[in-house]
């Protein structure tokens, strides 16, 4: 592979003086000219899936369908005589040219309201045609076979189109609300009863409105991807591991999806409780069973407009992270597929029952709620609605029925003021506060098995033990700091062990579940492989041929003392090289927040006379560090435009907080909604930035 320097934007940020709303499929086109003139070769697309109502892109109503949001309306085939024949649709297109003029970010949901409601006035225009009632335009029966023979012969080529439209036409009725919360008979629907709704002559024209929508909107991206194409730039793709629980998927595919469990990240500095991201794991085994055709069709549908693609959260495919939905936190979570410790085990390392309940429950004293509520009365009440006392003692541990924190929260006796919220809160700490989890209480998945292995497994006599589990931070709990220094070596070995075990088990994950994943593609396969570093992670990326992620500020030997840098020259051929990611603030909030991590940066990449780490950031700053980190010998180098944007001071908006594209942990009106400051026609007038990006390019060319 050549050298390739490009550039990573989220579609709906790019902004032409067709696409002031938000940018749309087309916008690539007017993007691809302006790569061209800055010496650009690759566009890295954040993903463009139906999110629905959610604005996060990496929250898929489907994993096949495109967004409507992101269809030009008035590209559309079917737009013009419309907009001359049916005065409704003509006012609310000149209603939503003058409610969406530009603005730095855009409302998601406004514009996703105002898309739809046009989106099905055009379609209304569309069948009220068929039925010859539109005067003075030829209709009727004849018109109408050659648009449903369109629509039809779309539909076969994509046999996900019925569940897809029998799902979003649901969803219409239920205005939005989850799957979860319709009638039995509609939430739980099989594959037969999809396909009989489908097939209702009564909802034809409904469903059809979705194949339609889905029809234009490939129409569309196809049309950028090969024009982005014929200007020999690579177009990269992103396929989020995760879907919503809340999908099209996970209604018609249940067998695919653990909805016991939610996916998410351990504990760790900045987050102390984990992540817990809220969407379901896999079962691995089923889609195995399935010879993976879930995951095949969603790669071979990428590859209909990408070159490349970015497999989102790779290390999930080696292991997730997994905790049980009756938890609010991801504290108490752990790794799929996972090594466990037997009873038997920690009995020979001389733990006794009684020493193991002491490291797996939660011991609660008295004082804790007595502390709050000030009355040791009250205190008992409390206690004997959700605990058991440990014999006589001022000590209790929860009762059978509690199987989560959220079963704390979700009790009744608990009235709305402020003693029994730290009441409520102070259990929810206790229930976390153990060093191992008993494995039946984890809600067990495997990962990929071998059948064989599981069976014999299962009908075992071993299998009747208890199993163990370490709690990811376990060194926080009053039973690990109660342990004698003894028993916390012996202890430490056994989690020693259990990690060798863990690594061939993930190895092994990974290597059965991304090879047909990859193999079914010639789209060069790229990873986001950032969290913790497995040992086996670069073997399977290695031998997968699939290119690691370099993001440059991280890229450090943390284990050193002041956590120097890795030079650019001992960065892999096989990686992606960034300065910044979606997640992450921008390298201008880098340079002006992280002083440190700038001097250090400095230190490594050579410094220049008028570079100083502590002065503000502006465009000579922006030059030197995208000069510098273009030296780096990773095939390919794909930054945040921001970052590219940088290199010209008049394109910096007074609030630099705003030229984020999201702020992980958050859920509000901001993330997902940044927007281009000027438009792409004026960008690719900017002769001052064209040349700057293009003297990066030449720099990481060499």
């Amino acid at each position: 592979m050549k050298k390739i320097t490009g550039v990573t934007v989220t579609l709906a940020s790019l902004y032409t003086k067709d696409c002031p709303g938000a940018g749309d499929f087309l916008a690539l086109k007017d993007f691809a000219d302006f790569c061209e003139k800055a010496g650009l070769s690759l566009i890295q697309l954040l993903p463009v899936n139906d999110t629905g109502t959610h604005s996060s892109p990496y929250s898929g109503l489907s994993a096949y369908a495109l967004h409507p949001v992101y269809i030009r309306i008035n590209a559309l085939p079917e737009f013009e005589e419309a907009f001359e024949h049916d005065k409704t649709f003509a006012a609310a297109y000149k209603k939503f040219q003058k409610q969406f003029k530009y603005e730095s970010r855009f409302n998601y949901d406004k514009l996703l309201e105002s898309k739809t409601t046009l989106l099905h006035l055009l379609y209304n225009y569309i069948d009220k045609k068929i039925q010859g009632k539109v005067k003075g335009v030829k209709g009727g029966s004849s018109f109408g076979e050659q648009f449903f023979l369109l629509t039809e012969r779309f539909a076969r080529k994509n046999k996900w189109l019925q569940t897809y439209a029998v799902f979003k036409n649901l969803k219409d009725d239920a205005m939005q609300a989850s799957w979860k919360s319709w009638p039995e008979e509609l939430a739980h629907m099989d594959e037969k009863h999809i396909k009989l709704r489908w097939n209702n002559k009564a909802l034809k024209v409904s469903h059809n409105f979705f194949v339609w929508c889905q029809l234009r909107a490939h129409e569309q991206f196809k049309e950028a991807a090969d024009y982005v194409k014929s200007k020999n730039i690579l177009l990269k793709g992103d396929i989020p591991i995760l879907m919503n629980e809340d999908s099209a998927d996970c209604w018609a595919h249940p067998e695919y999806f653990n909805q016991e469990l939610r996916a998410g990240s351990p504990p760790d500095g900045e987050n102390p409780m984990g992540q817990n991201w809220g969407f379901p794991t896999y079962n691995w085994n089923k889609i195995a069973e399935d010879d993976f055709s879930w995951w095949k069709q969603r790669v071979s549908l990428a590859s209909q407009y990408y070159s490349a693609f970015r497999i989102d959260h790779i290390l999930g495919f080696f292991r997730i992270w997994a905790v049980s939905q009756k938890e609010s936190t991801a504290y108490l979570g752990h790794t799929i597929p996972y090594a466990n410790i037997s009873q038997s085990e920690l009995e020979e390392a001389g733990f006794t029952e009684d020493r193991l309940k002491w490291l797996s429950q939660p011991h609660i004293p008295t004082k804790a709620i007595e502390d709050i509520t000030g009355n040791h009365e009250e205190a008992l009440s409390v206690f004997e609605k959700t605990c058991d006392r440990v014999k006589t003692e001022e000590l209790w541990n929860f009762k059978k029925e509690i199987t989560g924190d959220n079963s704390i929260f979700e009790m009744r006796f608990f009235e709305d003021n402020d003693k029994d919220w730290y009441c409520k809160q102070k259990l929810a700490e206790y229930w976390r506060n153990r060093c191992l989890i008993e494995e039946d209480t984890c809600d067990q998945d495997t990962g990929v098995t071998d059948e064989a292995e599981a069976s014999e497994e299962i009908n075992s006599d071993i299998k009747k033990e208890k199993f163990y589990i370490p709690v990811y931070s376990y060194g926080n709990s009053t039973a690990w700091q109660s342990l004698s220094g003894e028993e916390k070596t012996k202890l430490e070995k056994i989690f020693a062990t259990l990690k060798e075990e863990e690594n061939t088990l993930w190895k092994k994950q990974a290597l059965s579940v991304l090879t047909p994943i990859t193999s079914e593609t010639e789209m060069i396969a790229c990873a986001e492989d950032l969290g913790v570093n497995l040992k086996c992670m670069n073997e399977v990326l290695k031998e997968l041929n699939i290119l690691s992620l370099k993001v440059i500020r991280w890229n450090r030997e943390w284990q050193k003392d002041g956590q120097p840098y890795i030079p650019f020259n001992d960065y892999p051929e096989l990686s992606v090289a960034t300065t910044s990611v979606h997640d992450s603030s921008t390298l201008r909030q880098w340079w002006n927040d992280e002083k440190q991590s700038v001097e250090s940066f400095i230190k490594m990449a050579g410094a220049k006379e008028d570079i100083n780490a502590a002065d503000k950031f502006t465009a000579k700053e922006a030059e030197y560090v995208l000069s510098k980190c273009a030296e780096c010998k990773s095939d390919l180098f794909v930054n945040p435009l921001q970052d590219y944007l940088f290199l010209d001071d008049e394109l910096y908006l007074e609030d630099e907080n705003a030229e984020r594209i999201n702020v992980p942990g958050s859920v509000n009106e901001f993330n997902w909604t940044y927007r281009l400051p000027v438009s792409i026609e004026k960008l690719s007038e900017n002769k001052k930035l064209l040349e700057s990006i293009k003297n990066i390019c030449n720099i990481h060319s060499k």
